[in-house]
């Protein structure tokens, strides 16, 4: 079976596709990394808040973060081609054959069930396809959207209000999940 960095996988569901991001997506991916409203709950440090250039990020994501297997990148598109976010696999710990899962949307896709469907492609893909045992994710308190989707699409709750930095001067309080 194979492990997670051995591919940039492409997904599909019904409305969804999931696939390794280009040229092409960059002014999306521009527009949404500018978007305070899509980074209020996330991590100061994500790829895409780190380069002014998308384009740049686009070859960090898959240079530098595949081949360095520090994280895995997928776009999350509508099948008719809209842009509606991206899912991320990070902290990738295969002696535990264990992976983390981040996920964030443009408000355009917002409770639409989006993000529950990408997460779910991404869990069936994780598990039938890769070696992976294990899924965490981590979601800042008052993420509230956040939290329900991890929950809907199978993750218990491991820890609340966990102390964590998250790139900013106070650490962020956060709950833990698995599945």
């Amino acid at each position: 079976m194979k492990k997670v960095f051995d591919e940039i996988p492409y997904l599909e569901t019904d409305r969804l596709i999931l696939r390794k991001m280009d040229e092409r997506d960059a002014a999306a991916l521009g527009s949404m990394a500018r978007d305070e409203s899509v980074y209020r709950y996330l991590p100061a440090f994500l790829t895409e808040l780190q380069y002014d250039d998308p384009l740049e990020t686009i070859r960090q994501f898959y240079g530098k973060c595949f081949t360095e297997k520090e994280s895995v990148f997928l776009g999350i598109f509508r099948r008719e081609g809209a842009f509606c976010g991206m899912a991320e696999l990070y902290g990738c710990r295969d002696e535990y054959r264990k992976i983390s899962l981040g996920y964030r949307l443009i408000p355009a896709a917002w409770g639409q069930g989006i993000a529950t469907e990408a997460v779910l492609r991404v869990i069936e893909y994780l598990y039938h396809e890769t070696d992976t045992g294990i899924i965490t994710a981590s979601v800042i308190t008052e993420n509230h959207a956040s939290a329900n989707v991890l929950r809907k699409t199978g993750f218990q709750m491991t820890a609340a209000a966990v102390p964590e930095d998250w790139g900013f001067p106070e650490q962020r309080i956060v709950d833990k999940w698995f599945r």
